[in-house]
C-alpha cells in the first residue's frame, strides 16, 4: 500500500490560524468538528476497533484473574477476606510467595506474556486498517466543518472500504507491530518502576499522599507516551514512512503545532473523563437494580447494552482525535511542501531595459 493520495480539498482552519486570520479558539473548534464528522462518516472502523479491544481485554482477563486466584491459594489466603486487606500489603505478600514458588511464577508469567503478545499483535493489525481509513477519509473530505451538515457532505468523508481496510492492515502491520512492541517495553519498564515505588512506600510506612503523587505522575507519563504513540501511527499512515522517520517528523510536528495539539488533547482528555464518570454512574445505578429480587435479572441486558455503548463512545472519541491530528498534520505538511517548493523556484530575472 503506497502513500495515500491527497485530492484537492479546502484549506483547513489551522492553516488560516497560523496565518493569523482566525482565532486559535475557532481553529480548534473547526478542527475538532472536522475530526468528529470524519469519525462519524467512517463508523465501521469504530465497530472493528471496539471488537478488537474487547477481545484483547477478555484474553488478558483470563490468565490474570486465574493467576491471582492461584497465587492466593499458594499463600493459603482466604479469598473472601481479600477485600478487607490492604492491597499494597497483599501485593507484597503475593510477590514474595511467587518468588518462593518459581514454577508457579514461571507458568503465570508465560501464560500472561503469550496472551499479551498475541492479543497485541491482533490489535496492531486492526489499528493499521483503522488509521488508514481515517487518513483517507480526512484527506478526501471537503470543508465539511465550514458547511451546513448534509448527508452528501458526510458521505464524501467516508473512506471505508473492505479493500482499503485490509490493505491498510497488511501494509502497516509490520511497522505498527515494531512500534507497538516498543510501547509495550516502555509500559513494562514504567509499570515496574511504579510498582517498585508502591512497594517501597508500603515497606517504609509511607502514607496515602506518596501513593497518590506516584499514581498521578505515572498517569501523566503514560498519557504522554500514548499521545506520542498515536501521533507516530498517524504520521506512518499519512506519509507511508518507517518508524524512525515518523518519530523525527512527529518531533518537528509537535514543535510547530504544540499549542493546537495541546488544545485538542486537552479537549479529548476532558471528554474521556466525562464519559468515564457517566459510565461509572450508570453502572452504579444498574448495580442497585441487582439488589431487587427477580427484578434484578432485567438489569443484565441493560448492563450488556451499557458496556456496548461505553465501548463505542470511547472508540468514537479516540477516532475523533485521530482524524483531528491527521487534519492538523496534513495542513502542516502542505505548508512545509509549499515553503520548500517556493524556495526551489529561482528568482525571475529583471526585465531588460
Amino acid at each position: 500500500m503506497g502513500a495515500i493520495p491527497s485530492p484537492q480539498a479546502a484549506r483547513l482552519p489551522q492553516a488560516r490560524y497560523n496565518e493569523g486570520s482566525v482565532s486559535f479558539r475557532h481553529a480548534m473548534k473547526t478542527t475538532l468538528k472536522r475530526g468528529a464528522l470524519v469519525a462519524a462518516a467512517n463508523w465501521p472502523v469504530a465497530l472493528a476497533q471496539a471488537t478488537a479491544d474487547a477481545l484483547f481485554k477478555l484474553l488478558i482477563a483470563a490468565p490474570l484473574f486465574g493467576g491471582v486466584i492461584l497465587a492466593t491459594l499458594v499463600i493459603n489466603a482466604d479469598i473472601d477476606s481479600l477485600a478487607s486487606t490492604d492491597w499494597r500489603l497483599l501485593t507484597a505478600a503475593l510477590i514474595a510467595s511467587l518468588l518462593q514458588h518459581q514454577a508457579v511464577l514461571a507458568a503465570f508469567l508465560l501464560s500472561l506474556g503469550l496472551v499479551v503478545v498475541g492479543g497485541s499483535l491482533f490489535v496492531f493489525l486492526v489499528k493499521g486498517g483503522t488509521i488508514a481509513v481515517l487518513v483517507r477519509g480526512e484527506r478526501q473530505a471537503p470543508a465539511i466543518e465550514d458547511e451546513p451538515l448534509h448527508w452528501t457532505g458526510l458521505a464524501s468523508a467516508s473512506g471505508f472500504t473492505i479493500e482499503l481496510f485490509v490493505d491498510g492492515c497488511r501494509a502497516f502491520f509490520p511497522r505498527y507491530a515494531r512500534l507497538g512492541f516498543v510501547l509495550l517495553i516502555v509500559y513494562l519498564l514504567s509499570g515496574t518502576a511504579f510498582a517498585g515505588l508502591l512497594l517501597w512506600g508500603a515497606r517504609v510506612g509511607e502514607r496515602w499522599a506518596f501513593t497518590t503523587i506516584a499514581t498521578i505522575v505515572f498517569a501523566i507519563w503514560t498519557t504522554f507516551i500514548n499521545l506520542l504513540y498515536l501521533l507516530v501511527q498517524v504520521v506512518i499512515a499519512a506519509d507511508d514512512c518507517g518508524v524512525s522517520t515518523a518519530v523525527r517528523r512527529v518531533v518537528a510536528f509537535i514543535r510547530h503545532e504544540r499549542r493546537m495539539l495541546a488544545g485538542i488533547f486537552a479537549v479529548m482528555l476532558a471528554m474521556v473523563v466525562l464519559a468515564t464518570g457517566a459510565s461509572l454512574i450508570a453502572f452504579a445505578a444498574l448495580g442497585l437494580i441487582f439488589l431487587v429480587p427477580l427484578v434484578g435479572l432485567a438489569a443484565i441486558p441493560l448492563q450488556l447494552l451499557a458496556f456496548l455503548l461505553r465501548a463505542l463512545v470511547f472508540q468514537y472519541i479516540d477516532l475523533t482525535s485521530i482524524a483531528a491530528y491527521a487534519a492538523i498534520y496534513r495542513s502542516v505538511s502542505a505548508r512545509t511542501a509549499d515553503a520548500v517548493s517556493h524556495a526551489r523556484v529561482p528568482a525571475l530575472a529583471p526585465p531588460a531595459p
